[in-house]
């Protein structure tokens, strides 16, 4: 097992401990602040989450918060793998 499937696999494991779902799940992610991926990370991101942006001090990166309600741990583990699959993008 690859240790990004066993990272997604300890991750689950802890959401799961949550007994009370919905939940609202903080995603954070560092993306290059260029070519329109900052546009690109924020497409994958659930709609209806609140967002904020800090951008580095040269801009050449921004870190993307997302705080949203979500229904399951797959639903949470879902959008981080297809974010943090982005070449370039760091997943916190």
């Amino acid at each position: 097992m690859s240790s990004t499937m066993q990272n997604y696999e300890k991750l689950k494991a802890l959401l799961l401990e949550n007994k009370k779902w919905p939940m609202v799940y903080m995603f954070k992610f560092i993306v290059p602040n260029k070519d329109g991926m900052v546009d690109n990370v924020k497409d994958k991101l659930p709609k209806h989450g609140t967002f904020s942006y800090n951008h580095t001090k040269s801009l050449s990166h921004v870190a993307i918060t997302c705080k949203a309600s979500m229904k399951s741990a797959d639903s949470i583990i879902k959008v981080t793998e297809e974010i943090a699959s982005i070449e370039g993008v760091i997943s916190l």
